[in-house]
C-alpha cells in the first residue's frame, strides 16, 4: 500500500492492521504480527501497530482454549514478538492464563518488554458469543504513554459500555485505542459507530477501533475499522471485507491530541455488503480447510444461480464445477437456464439425468412400498438420487459440496435431509428467499450473470408434475416476514397475529419452523448475515412440547 510521508505536525502515527488469521494457528498468527509491525515501523513509519482481539489464537478460539499445550503456544508466540520486534509499539490480542483464571487481554510490547496489558471486563454472553465460559473479568482497560501521548487500551465489548473508557480517561488517557472481533450482520458498521461516538461524547477522547477481517466457520468479520475525533466525527475508515494497514496521523490541538482526516471509505449499500460478507465467508470457509475447489447442483433456479455466483466471486470459476441433474419432472427451461448461468459464468458444467438411479431405488422398494400411493417419499429419493451423485464427485475430486438452500426452506423444513441438505458449506442458509431475489439482482448489477427468466418463473423443487413452492407453502412474501418475526424476534403467535398476519397462517408456520428444529441440527454450517442465525444464534431444543401446548394440538412430523 502506499502511504502519505508523515505530516510534520504529526507526533504519533498509529496503523490499524485490519487482518485475516486464522483459528488455532498460532505460530502463523504471530509470524503474521512480526511480519506486519516490522513493515509498518520500517515501510511506514508507524511509532504503534494495533491488530485485532485475541490475534494470536484467532476469534473465536472456542474450546481450543482448553486443549493442553495451546496456552503455551500463546505465550511462546509473545515471547517470539517481543524477541523479534523493536522500534515500534505492537498492540496484540492474545488469551492470557494467571492464576486468577484465563484473560482476554492484549499486551503493549515495546523492545522486548511488556509496556502494559489490558484484561477485558464486559465478556459478552448472547448471540453467538460465549466468552463467559472460557475466561473471567479483568479490569478492562490499561493506559500507556506512547510517543509523549497517554493511550487507553479498551477490548471490543468494553467500548460499548461507558465504565472503561471513562476509567480511562480519568486515568489521564487522551485516545483511546479499541481492539476488536466484531462479526458482520446487516447493518452493523452504523451501529459501531453510533455506539462509539457515545464513548467519544462521554470521554472527549478520539477513538480508534480496530476490527478483526475474514470468515471464521459461520462467522464472518468485516473489518471497516475506523476513526472518530473528538467531535465524534468519522475521519478514517478502512474498506469492509479486506485486509490492509491503514495509517493514521495524529496531532496535538489546543491540548487535545486529534486524528488527521484520512481515507474514509464510502459504508456499502446493504446489499453490497451482505453479497461481500457470504462471498467472503465462502472463500475462506474453503481456502482455510483446504479445499481444491466447489461442486454445486445447478437446478436452473434461483437458489443454486446466486449460490453458484457466490462461489466464482469467492474462489473462481476454474475451481468450481456446477452439475445440472434432470429428472422426469425437470423442465426444459431448467436444463436451458442452468446452462446459460453456466455459460455466463464460464464454469465447468455437467449433466448427469437421475432416471436411472431413481427406477432403481423405486425396484428396490417396490415390495416395500405396494399398496401405498405415491407421496413425499417418491419426491426425497430424487433429491437423495442428487445428494449421492453430488458427494461422490465431493469426495473425487477433493471439492466441497455447497449447498443452495436458504433460510425460508431452513426454517419451515422444506428441504430433504440427505438430498438438497448433504454437502459440506451452506452459503445462503441465513438469508430468507426474498433476499434471494434483491441479491440476484444486485449481482447481475454487476455483471448479467444469471437470466431473467429464473427470476420472474414461480419457484418449483420439481419433485413432482407442475409442482410449485406455494402449494406447499405460504407465498414468499407472507412467509418471509412471518418468520423474522417468529425466528429473529422472538415474537409470539399472539403478537404475530397482531401485526396482521392470518392466525391460522402463523400457527401454521409456526409449526413447521418447531417441528423440523431436527433437520436444522443436521445441517451444513453457512454464513451468518442476520441478527439470528440457526446455529449458534438461535438455540432450542428439538424435541420441546412449548407450541403444542400453547396450539393445544398434538405433534406430527414433516420428514421431507
Amino acid at each position: 500500500m502506499s502511504v502519505s510521508p508523515r505530516p510534520e505536525q504529526a507526533v504519533l502515527r498509529l496503523v490499524m492492521a485490519q487482518c485475516d488469521l486464522l483459528v488455532g494457528d498460532v505460530p502463523a498468527n504471530a509470524r503474521r504480527v512480526i511480519e506486519t509491525a516490522v513493515h509498518a515501523r520500517d515501510s511506514l513509519a508507524a511509532d504503534l501497530i494495533v491488530f485485532p482481539e485475541l490475534t494470536l489464537s484467532g476469534y473465536p478460539p472456542e474450546d481450543l482454549l482448553f486443549r493442553s499445550g495451546f496456552q503455551e503456544l500463546v505465550d511462546a508466540a509473545l515471547v517470539k514478538i517481543r524477541r523479534q520486534v523493536s522500534g515500534i509499539h505492537v498492540l496484540v490480542g492474545h488469551p492470557e492464563m494467571t492464576a486468577e483464571g484465563r484473560f482476554n487481554s492484549a499486551s503493549l510490547l515495546r523492545d522486548g518488554d511488556v509496556v502494559a496489558c489490558c484484561r477485558k471486563d464486559h465478556l459478552p454472553n448472547y448471540s453467538v458469543f460465549d466468552e463467559k465460559r472460557y475466561f473471567v473479568s479483568g479490569e478492562g482497560y490499561c493506559v500507556a504513554e506512547i510517543a509523549g501521548i497517554s493511550v487507553g487500551i479498551t477490548i471490543c465489548e468494553d467500548i460499548w459500555m461507558p465504565q472503561a473508557a471513562a476509567l480511562a480517561a480519568d486515568a489521564g488517557a487522551r485516545l483511546l485505542v479499541n481492539l476488536n472481533a466484531s462479526p458482520f450482520h446487516a447493518g452493523k458498521g452504523d451501529e459501531r459507530e453510533a455506539e462509539v461516538a457515545n464513548r467519544v461524547a462521554e470521554t472527549g477522547c478520539p477513538v480508534v477501533y480496530v476490527n478483526l477481517v475474514g470468515g471464521q466457520d459461520e462467522l464472518v468479520f468485516d473489518g471497516e475499522s475506523f476513526v472518530l475525533d473528538s467531535t465524534a466525527r468519522t475521519v478514517v475508515r478502512a474498506p469492509a471485507f479486506e485486509e490492509g494497514l491503514f495509517a493514521v496521523d495524529f496531532e496535538a490541538r489546543e491540548g487535545r491530541i486529534e486524528p488527521l482526516a484520512g481515507l474514509l471509505t464510502p459504508r456499502m449499500s446493504d446489499l453490497a455488503s451482505i453479497y461481500r460478507c457470504l462471498v467472503l465467508g465462502v472463500r475462506d470457509y474453503i481456502e482455510k480447510n483446504g479445499f481444491k475447489g466447489a461442486v454445486i447442483g445447478l437446478s436452473g433456479g434461483v437458489d443454486s444461480a446466486l449460490t453458484l455466483a457466490i462461489a466464482v466471486d469467492a474462489i473462481g470459476a476454474e475451481r468450481v464445477e456446477a452439475v445440472m441433474m434432470p429428472s422426469r419432472y425437470t423442465a426444459g427451461m431448467s436444463v436451458e437456464d442452468a446452462q446459460a448461468e453456466a455459460d455466463a459464468l464460464g464454469v465447468e458444467y455437467r449433466v448427469i439425468p437421475i432416471e436411472r438411479p431413481f427406477n432403481a431405488f423405486l425396484n428396490v422398494l417396490a415390495e416395500a412400498f405396494a399398496g401405498t400411493r405415491p407421496d413425499a417419499t417418491e419426491e426425497n429419493i430424487q433429491a437423495r438420487c442428487r445428494g449421492v451423485i453430488l458427494m461422490a464427485l465431493s469426495n473425487k475430486q477433493g471439492r466441497i459440496l455447497l449447498t443452495t438452500g436458504n433460510k425460508s426452506e431452513m426454517s419451515v423444513g422444506y428441504a430433504t435431509l440427505y438430498g438438497d441438505m448433504a454437502g459440506g458449506f451452506a452459503p445462503i442458509k441465513d438469508v430468507p428467499k426474498l433476499l434471494v431475489y434483491r441479491l440476484c439482482d444486485y449481482r447481475n448489477s454487476i455483471s448479467p450473470v444469471i437470466p431473467r427468466r429464473v427470476l420472474e418463473r414461480p419457484p418449483s423443487a420439481e419433485l413432482a408434475p407442475d409442482q410449485k413452492d406455494e402449494d406447499s407453502l405460504p407465498p414468499y412474501s407472507v412467509l418471509d416476514p412471518i418468520l423474522e418475526g417468529y425466528i429473529e424476534k422472538d415474537l409470539g403467535l399472539e403478537e404475530l397475529t397482531r401485526l396482521g398476519f392470518d392466525s391460522d397462517t402463523v400457527r401454521r408456520v409456526a409449526g413447521m419452523v418447531d417441528r423440523n428444529e431436527y433437520k436444522r441440527r443436521q445441517a451444513p454450517p453457512g454464513v451468518r448475515i442476520s441478527r439470528r442465525a440457526f446455529g449458534r444464534d438461535r438455540r432450542y431444543p428439538i424435541t420441546s412440547g412449548f407450541l403444542y401446548a400453547q396450539l393445544g394440538d398434538g405433534r406430527t412430523n414433516s420428514e421431507n
